[in-house]
């Protein structure tokens, strides 16, 4: 079999640093398309796994789901993407295509698990899936989505995880006019809530202990900023909100902003802290009150959701990095220090 040799960044255990590593691309099937990679953006579930918080990592691992390109090549059947187009891939790459969420297009739910766009097995089971740290990578073209060239490519990038895992919930409970959104954490995910939902109509206030984060919250289009730590100051907003999108991936507890929440409202989880969520039931059942939780979109919905951003210029704020910045970007989001997601520009590599 004809294979495309790769350059990319890998980690290879859960301890070192990540560095260069070579390693072979699947020549094109006839539904595939070939895109070489032009960026791709840090997630910070790309720590958790190549760290192994989560348990189950493969390595090498090379990271990076928030993939933007160009096609370079295409496969004798491919019918909706040509040579020279722009396009992106997310989160997964496939999934088993028969099962009734497959068929409705919420392949992120896929009975059999979708594939992940890296740290996982293709589905003969034993091939690595490898991610978008890397100079190309070759897709199903089911799994390849569209890219405006209207927009800045860079901040196009962050769209395929954090834009549609803010997205998919917002639209999922039709989140819009006449609602108060609060937005727990303002990161990667929680700036493109507070630009969705202000899209959308939403009043939407920034849930934060920062001070400090009060003026780019209101720059990003939030209505109201809530210190959280300031105990007098929160009393206004008890039984205030109809949904608060919790957006930290740290631990945190649940009940302070549970009580934020008016009667019948709802409290969507898209943050995945490595520690359990304790749920007090009082305040649930006092209220009436519900936690969802959300993961991002099928291939449709993450479509709409860049053909929405597209028509409304909504992109992510980013800092564009070399591939060799990589170790030093993870230590310092760590640290709360970017915003409000590394994107990595590939011609570095």
């Amino acid at each position: 079999m004809l294979m495309i040799p790769t350059k990319a960044y890998a980690a290879q255990n859960a301890t070192n640093p990540l560095g260069p590593f070579n390693f072979q691309r699947r020549e094109p099937g006839e539904h595939d398309v070939l895109i070489d990679i032009l960026y791709c953006g840090v997630c910070h579930s790309d720590i958790h796994q190549v760290r192994d918080e989560w348990g189950g990592s493969i390595y090498p691992m090379v990271p990076g789901h928030e993939i933007v390109g160009r096609i370079s090549r295409i496969g004798s059947h491919v019918k909706n993407f040509k040579v020279g187009d722009l396009a992106g891939v997310g989160c997964f790459v496939d999934s088993c295509r028969v099962c009734p969420s497959c068929q409705a297009g919420l392949e992120q739910f896929c009975d059999k698990g979708m594939i992940s766009t890296y740290n996982a097995y293709e589905k003969d089971g034993k091939t690595p899936t490898y991610g978008g740290y890397s100079k190309q990578i070759v897709v199903d073209e089911q799994y390849t989505l569209h890219i405006s060239p209207k927009l800045n490519l860079e901040g196009v990038a962050p769209l395929l995880c954090a834009g549609i895992t803010t997205y998919s919930p917002l639209r999922e409970w039709k989140v819009g006019k006449g609602h108060r959104l609060g937005v727990l954490g303002l990161g990667g995910l929680g700036h493109m809530a507070v630009k969705l939902g202000v899209s959308m109509g939403a009043e939407v206030t920034m849930l934060s202990s920062s001070p400090s984060k009060e003026a780019d919250a209101k720059r990003l289009g939030a209505h109201q900023f809530a210190l959280t730590s300031d105990a007098e100051a929160m009393r206004k907003y008890d039984n205030y909100f109809d949904f608060i999108i919790d957006t930290v991936s740290a631990p945190h507890e649940l009940h302070f902003y549970l009580q934020l929440l008016n009667r019948d409202g709802t409290m969507i989880l898209v943050g995945a802290p490595s520690k359990p969520h304790e749920l007090p039931g009082f305040d649930l059942l006092l209220k009436r009150r519900r936690v969802v939780g959300s993961l991002i979109g099928g291939i449709k919905e993450t479509q709409e959701m860049l053909d929405y951003c597209a028509e409304h210029n909504i992109l992510s704020d980013v800092e564009v990095i070399s591939i060799q910045d990589i170790n030093k970007a993870y230590e310092r989001m760590l640290q709360g220090d970017v915003r409000y997601r590394f994107v990595i520009d590939m011609a570095s590599l």
